[in-house]
């Protein structure tokens, strides 16, 4: 946009209301701070909105002018004077609807008992019913696209022959940067199909910092020693900057250029034994270490929370996490894939823009399981509308996993408190642990059991410990 069109935006009459909502926001999350805010104040580096502050502000937006925002608005817009300009072409506020209901399960389903590793898991399926209903992927808007398992496993081919074009061999690791969407679906089993180990990323969250993005990835791609990195096309233009600081990359590429390359499909045995991931940690407690999964750490661990979740035939997994984080990649895509679980799958972007997403899929898909990070909870049970929830119904809901990071009992009894009005039972609500170093989950409440809150003596409440099955105290919520 250029600057003409820019200050013409400033003299519209919404310009005053904007600078008001921003400025009421930062003044409730910076207090002693209190920075000027202007049409040009930049949102993070200025006025300190994170990526979570910014789905606050873009809520505000929406409740203050009647209008819906588009998800990329978290991505586009850096200065409330970019803002207005999206103001001026957002559209008014839908009449509320219960959306049509679209049930995913198709009854019974077995399981690849014998695999042996994870491309064995997507085989079996491709071959026992190719033509089944994998993945009910949301794109942009109320974009949607569903993804069979054959679909799939012909997409991740075209990628694996595209990668042995471009010279990868067995054992060489290949990172991702990619966000939610086909692209990445295929390209995580396209990289294990050429015989490479794949390294998830997580994508830049905004475009327009890309550069800076890519920059803090050097570590994790030097570390890794990658020998490609399948990106979006906006990061391979910069491509000559990572290749400076990082030996073992030899190319930048874009999925659209491995699938228009005429390649084999390469045939590469594996075993158990060999890595079918390198998932790297948090890094909130130090640099990212990268924790090297075999198949058979995977397969393991994916089998053993089947059980304990009595995954079955009707079962619907409802999911927006990241797939580059082993809740969202392992619990969510690989173990609906192992156990024949359809999933219906949004970004983390469209959750954040609009929380209420997630649980409307739930509703319309009849969704049994679903798990998110404290935060989401609490932004459901806080910051939504009453009349955005009006005909929801989240009685299917059996096990609302909550883990990834400190659960508050807080906000467990909020959430519970907004939606049993809405079917939700409260024995559905499950804190969970896990680690990358288990692969991903670790413990798990007996279900149907509901939180069960040791007391703390000395602690304040919101510091509790969360009992496993085991009765051990692993997990520690922080009040809020």
């Amino acid at each position: 946009m250029t600057r003409d069109t820019l200050q013409a935006v400033a003299q519209t009459e919404p310009a005053p209301r904007l600078l008001k909502v921003v400025t009421e926001l930062v003044a409730e999350l910076h207090p002693q701070q209190r920075p000027a805010v202007t049409l040009d104040s930049r949102l993070q580096q200025d006025l300190g909105l994170d990526s979570l502050s910014r789905a606050e502000l873009l809520l505000r937006i929406e409740h203050a002018f009647g209008v819906t925002l588009s998800e990329q608005a978290l991505l586009a817009a850096d200065t409330p004077r970019e803002l207005l300009l999206l103001l001026q072409h957002a559209a008014a506020v839908p009449a509320p609807r219960v959306p049509e209901l679209r049930r995913l399960a198709e009854g019974p389903s077995d399981r690849p008992t014998d695999a042996q590793t994870i491309m064995d898991v997507l085989a079996w399926h491709a071959g026992m019913h190719p033509q089944k209903l994998h993945i009910h992927l949301y794109g942009d808007g109320d974009a949607v696209e569903d993804i069979t398992y054959g679909g799939l496993k012909q997409g991740a081919e075209r990628v694996a022959a595209g990668l042995t074009a471009y010279g990868l061999e067995p054992g060489q690791t290949v990172a991702t940067m990619l966000p939610t969407g086909k692209d990445y679906l295929c390209s995580f089993f396209g990289i294990l199909m050429a015989g490479g180990i794949p390294v998830p990323l997580y994508p830049p969250a905004r475009l327009t910092q890309i550069e800076d993005h890519l920059q803090r990835h050097t570590g994790i791609l030097a570390s890794s020693e990658a020998r490609l990195l399948i990106t979006v096309r906006e990061a391979k233009a910069l491509s000559f900057l990572l290749r400076a600081r990082v030996e073992s990359l030899r190319s930048v590429v874009t999925v659209t250029d491995l699938v228009a390359r005429d390649g084999a499909v390469p045939r590469i045995a594996r075993s158990p034994t060999d890595l079918g991931l390198l998932q790297y940690t948090s890094g909130s407690t130090g640099n990212p270490k990268g924790v090297a999964l075999t198949h058979a750490n995977l397969l393991a661990n994916i089998r053993a929370f089947g059980p304990a979740l009595q995954l079955g035939g009707e079962d619907v997994f409802v999911s927006w996490l990241p797939l580059y984080h082993d809740m969202g990649l392992i619990g969510a895509w690989l173990g609906s894939m192992y156990h024949g679980v359809p999933l219906a799958l949004m970004s983390p972007l469209a959750f954040l823009a609009h929380p209420a997403r997630w649980l409307w899929a739930i509703h319309r898909h009849r969704g049994t399981l679903s798990a998110a990070p404290n935060f989401a909870y609490e932004l459901c049970a806080r910051k939504l509308r009453n009349e955005d929830l009006e005909g929801l119904d989240l009685s299917t809901w059996r096990a609302a996993m909550n883990g990834s990071e400190p659960v508050s009992v807080d906000t467990l009894e909020a959430f519970a408190s907004r939606f049993t009005s809405h079917g939700l039972r409260r024995e559905a609500l499950m804190p969970v642990y896990g680690l990358a170093e288990c692969s991903v989950a670790l413990t798990f409440p007996p279900l149907d059991r509901g939180p069960l809150v040791d007391s703390c003596p000395g602690r304040p409440r919101g510091r509790c410990h969360f009992r496993s099955k085991s009765r051990l105290p692993v997990l520690v919520s922080r009040h809020l």
